[in-house]
């Protein structure tokens, strides 16, 4: 029979002292070489917007909305609706930014409504709530005769 030894089995343990300390030396070196980013916040950062002026700007002293028996609208002689048209979104968007120009130069909209003699009622109405909802307040009617008393 032949004999065995016995081996005595030692267990290999992992030394945590260096591992330790390399993981240090890692984490300085990254902390060291990394670029630091710049917080959102102190971007200087200019968006486009309206500015403010010293002076009132000279804008035409008045818009003048003519509302044609056919019930087509026109904007200073240029058209901005047809007859079919009843919400006027183009008018109103026209107003408001007109409205945001008049506010920044610090002046004051007007807007004078010339509606013809033939003109529907209700188209007026709309045209008086297109002002509205672009915020003028500043709204006049035409003297519809022209005439001088």
């Amino acid at each position: 029979m032949i004999r065995r030894r016995r081996r005595h089995d030692t267990a290999v343990e992992m030394q945590m002292g260096p591992m330790i300390d390399m993981v240090f030396l890692l984490l300085v070196f990254f902390m060291v070489t990394a670029k630091p980013l710049k917080p959102e916040a102190d971007i200087p950062l200019g968006l486009p917007g309206t500015a403010e002026q010293d002076e009132p700007l000279e804008l035409p002293d008045e818009q003048k909305i003519v509302i044609q028996s056919s019930g087509a609208i026109l904007l200073n002689e240029s058209p901005l609706a047809d007859a079919g048209d009843r919400e006027l979104d183009k008018l109103h968007r026209t107003l408001f930014r007109l409205g945001e120009a008049a506010k920044a130069s610090q002046s004051e909209l007007l807007v004078t409504l010339a509606p013809e003699d033939e003109a529907r009622h209700q188209r007026i109405v709309d045209v008086l709530n297109a002002c509205a909802r672009a915020g003028i307040s500043g709204v006049t009617f035409d003297d519809p005769g022209g005439e001088e008393n």
